[in-house]
């Protein structure tokens, strides 16, 4: 299935399909945004709660850890999402934020009919999709049934070993400025790990904020990667959750999803690792 669904295509399908529809906007006011309006039909995923497994110390697993699978699988369960069910998430930052993430998790399980709305909420609404404050209630749940992680991640000591290994490639989807050290906003120390390049994710859209067309994307990655196997390709960003939205740039292009390092800056600056401060 096509990752990327616009708006007016889902308009169009969402009640003959019984499509089930997820917002995933995170921050401060996330749920009370979407307590006042959603998308018709849309339940909320919480980043934080469902779709990680934060920690007290960041230095273990970064800031958005990702969950235990079998309490992932309670989520899905939970939120009344079926092996079979078509299921398309949106946030309100292009699809560049949690909607990525909760995408590429269930991709990592297996899930096969899952499509990250285009443009977000903000293109859903100029499209005519109905919005409102509805309570949406869920079907009644069933065991979701998953094992392990499908899609490719690494760990921090696989990523010091070939951050510098000409065979391997690590990018950083960061903005160029916090890449560089110019600035942290979030984290404790400015940088990147050393040897990895920085490809921000910000490049995957358009200046409507949409994905750039698949061939486009195509042509990117492809000069980027230069024939490496996707095994010896890691993605990052500074909690491993806009590194997804690289990740679904990728599979949007048609090519095989490389690794991610969940753990990611969060993680590497608080372990006494070294950090470079000028581009690579």
């Amino acid at each position: 299935m096509i990752p990327i669904i616009n708006a007016e295509e889902l308009l169009k399908r969402y009640k003959q399909e019984n499509i089930l529809i997820f917002d995933v906007t995170n921050g401060k006011d996330a749920k009370l945004n979407y307590d006042t309006k959603h998308l018709d039909g849309a339940l909320f995923v919480d980043l934080n709660t469902q779709l990680a497994n934060i920690k007290e110390d960041a230095a273990n697993g970064g800031r958005h850890p990702l969950p235990k699978i079998e309490a992932f699988a309670e989520t899905l369960s939970n939120l009344g999402i079926k092996p079979q069910s078509h299921v398309v998430v949106y946030d309100d930052k292009n699809g560049s934020n949690a909607a990525a993430r909760f995408w590429w998790m269930l991709k990592a399980v297996g899930h096969e009919k899952v499509q990250v709305l285009n443009g977000g909420i903000q293109e859903a609404k100029k499209a005519g999709f109905p919005v409102n404050s509805d309570v949406v209630t869920i079907t009644k749940p069933e065991s979701y049934p998953v094992t392990n992680w499908k899609l490719p991640i690494t760990d921090i000591n696989e990523v010091e070993n070939v951050s510098k290994d000409t065979n391997h490639l690590v990018i950083d989807v960061r903005e160029a400025a916090r890449y560089k050290g110019q600035t942290e906003p979030i984290d404790l120390i400015a940088g990147h790990i050393p040897g990895a390049v920085n490809v921000p994710f910000a490049g995957n859209l358009d200046e409507n904020g949409l994905f750039l067309p698949s061939e486009t994307l195509k042509e990117k990655y492809s000069q980027l990667f230069q024939d490496k196997n996707s095994e010896n390709i890691i993605m990052h960003c500074g909690s491993g959750v806009t590194a997804c939205h690289s990740l679904l740039a990728v599979a949007h292009a048609g090519l095989e999803i490389p690794k991610l390092y969940v753990g990611s800056w969060s993680e590497w600056s608080r372990n006494d690792k070294p950090v470079e401060t000028s581009a690579s």
